[in-house]
């Protein structure tokens, strides 16, 4: 988090955002804040904070740290202990922030293990693979286009080359003005790629957001092309925990913070938020919380449902304009996670992480054995194997059995051999908590700056106006908003790191810009 560049930043064009001059004095104690919320977003401002000699209380309402990223044990159906998640993410090397977080405790990130490719097939047979492909932009991309089956010849003829040349064009925060008022799906149908092509290297990464390509803003679509493969030459190689979220992540951060003085207090849900008596905040957990706690400074790290109650139970807080936004701060369709542990294993070949294409649930296969130790030490065991299921955007009022059964069904015709196991045991988390990103959404997006200036939202819902996404949206969130709060404590901020803020090449945006403008 200092100014010297970062060991995992090696694009030469990554932008380094510097923190705000301190604007306030500075106080003669540690000044006291509370991060509400013990996720990505809440962990990051809690080391930034703390590292600037900040007394640093973490509230969460779950019994561990992670947020949606947090992992709980259970028992299996053969006396096994397990550690139980809300399933397979992708630690992009383009994720910057996340990253230095995570180095806090693990300085050489062995809790991490690269997967080298992760395949994407259609349901009518096509198959498209990232393994092999340049890492600069627009080669990567061109030789996608080259090599690739989803890309034939005759259906390339027919892109529409004006609306496809927008994608080169990316700046944050112009694209929005330009593309939030569409959705995915309009961006896509406009650009005309071939069917095959748009389901594989589009919608599939679009899915990723949890909202169907509908209800996904066209603007976010185009931010996502650009971190992950056209504004980025990290590449699309991505790693995974080695072990479950818990002992991988988030176990060794909570030491690292401790040792720096933070406090954490787990399972005390936060209740209100209140004007103090001796300091600005009261902090009010549920009914067996114990008297309020004051604070000189608050961040917000809660998901959106949380921050929806906590800001409806906190009439103090902000101000009306302010509070309405956050009350229309929408949630994206539900999402199930089905994992097995099955008697047999798979089928060898069977890559570590698959994406699907054309199916009406499915949407990715992991087979957790290939890289987490903990499903291979019982894979080992037992002969067996650990698959999860991810089915994102479903029916809002989707049945939980219904979509179980129906993922099932799907997966086995992508892995015919699932049929043929016995389920020893399984798990299946439906929740639907994740922010969502509608058309003409952007606007109406709360920053990580409040109407008080000692209150500051962090989470991957805050717009940041950077060109950032998923996880490194919340990590980013939260070392902005600790900015804020430390620059009015006289304090020194801490550098933000990021892909390049516009597209690579400067006659490609002209060229864009060129089109965009251009008669029909």
């Amino acid at each position: 988090m200092g100014a010297d560049r970062p060991a995992d930043v090696r694009d030469p064009l990554a932008e380094s955002v510097a923190p705000a001059p301190p604007s306030g004095p500075r106080p003669g104690a540690a000044p006291a804040v509370a991060v509400v919320g013990g996720g990505i977003a809440g962990l990051a401002a809690a080391c930034a904070l703390a590292e600037r000699d900040t007394d640093v209380v973490v509230y969460e309402r779950e019994d561990s740290l992670g947020g949606r990223l947090r992992g709980w044990g259970t028992t299996l159906g053969d006396g096994t202990p397990a550690t139980m998640t809300r399933g397979f993410h992708a630690f992009f090397r383009q994720y910057y922030n996340l990253r230095g977080l995570l180095r806090r405790a693990d300085p050489g990130l062995d809790g991490l293990v690269p997967l080298a490719d992760y395949p994407l097939v259609h349901r009518d047979g096509p198959r498209d693979r990232f393994s092999g492909l340049p890492s600069s932009p627009p080669w990567n991309a061109a030789v996608l286009a080259a090599t690739s089956p989803s890309f034939p010849p005759r259906d390339l003829a027919r892109v529409n080359v004006p609306a496809a040349l927008q994608l080169l064009d990316v700046d944050v925060p112009g694209v929005y003005e330009r593309l939030d008022h569409l959705s995915a799906r309009d961006l896509l149908t406009a650009v005309r790629f071939p069917p095959r092509a748009r389901h594989l290297a589009f919608e599939v990464f679009t899915r990723s957001f949890f909202a169907d390509p509908g209800r996904l803003s066209a603007a976010e679509l185009a931010v996502m092309f650009h971190l992950y493969f056209l504004g980025s030459s990290e590449g699309l190689v991505f790693d995974v925990p080695a072990s479950p979220f818990p002992q991988a992540l988030w176990d060794p951060l909570e030491h690292r913070l401790a040792e720096l003085g933070v406090r954490f207090r787990t399972g005390a849900p936060v209740e209100g938020v209140r004007p103090g008596r001796g300091r600005r905040f009261a902090v009010r957990c549920g009914p067996d919380g114990g008297p309020d706690a004051e604070f000189d400074g608050v961040v917000l790290a809660a998901d959106p449902p949380g921050v929806r109650r906590l800001v409806a139970g906190s009439p103090d807080l902000g101000d009306a304009g302010w509070r309405d936004r956050l009350a229309r701060l929408e949630s994206a369709p539900p999402f199930l996670v089905s994992r097995y542990w099955l008697d047999r294993p798979v089928r060898p070949h069977r890559p570590a992480f698959l994406g699907t294409a054309g199916y009406s649930a499915l949407d990715n296969v992991s087979v957790l054995d290939r890289y987490e130790d903990e499903a291979r030490g019982w894979a080992r065991r037992t002969g067996g194997s650990v698959v999860e299921l991810h089915a994102y955007a479903l029916p809002e009022d989707a049945d939980p059995e219904r979509e179980r059964a129906r993922l099932w069904e799907q997966a086995t015709a992508v892995y015919p051999e699932l049929g043929a196991a016995g389920v020893v045991d399984s798990r299946h988390e439906l929740r639907a908590d994740c922010p969502l990103f509608a058309p003409g959404s952007y606007r109406d997006r709360c920053g990580v700056a409040t109407p008080d200036p000692f209150l500051v939202l962090a989470g991957d819902h805050v717009r940041t106006d950077l060109p950032v996404a998923l996880m490194e949206r919340a990590a980013t969130s939260g070392l902005l908003a600790a900015n804020a709060l430390l620059a009015r404590w006289g304090r020194e901020g801490h550098t933000v790191w990021t892909v390049p803020r516009r597209g690579r090449s400067a006659p490609l945006r002209s060229l864009a810009r060129w089109a965009r403008h251009a008669p029909r």
